[in-house]
Parts: structure tokens; sequence; C-alpha cells
């Protein structure tokens, strides 16, 4: 049950992820990794650990964009 909500989790953050690879959207990249915190702590919970990858891949992606855009942009 804690996988399927870490992957429900996931998919939120794909879609937030998303959206903030769009210039000066890029502050919602905190908020996804603020989402994915939550999604990662339910994968590592569950016995299966597909969220917690899901989870962490995209967290992943939105630190580095982060990183690109110097925190802000």
């Amino acid at each position: 049950m804690l996988n399927v909500l870490s992957i429900i989790i996931g998919v939120i953050l794909l879609v937030v992820t998303l959206v903030a690879l769009i210039p000066f959207l890029g502050w919602l990249n905190w908020l996804g990794l603020l989402i994915g915190a939550v999604g990662l702590l339910f994968g590592a919970l569950s016995k299966n650990k597909a969220g917690l990858i899901i989870n962490l891949v995209l967290m992943a992606i939105a630190a580095f964009r982060l990183f690109l855009g110097g925190g802000i942009l």
C-alpha cells in the first residue's frame, strides 16, 4: 500500500517537475523537492522499492534544474 502511495506521489512530482522546466517557473522545483521527500519517505517504508526509485530520480532532476538556474530560476 505504501508503495502505491509513493508511486502516486511520484506521478504528481513528475507533473510538477515537467511544469518547472518552463523558464521562470523554476521555483516549482523547490515544491517538487518537498513533494519528493514525502514520496521518498513512503517509498523507503514499503517493501517494494519502485516508488522510492521514481521519487529519487525525479528529485535528482529537480535538484539539477535548481543547480543550473542558481536556485531561483
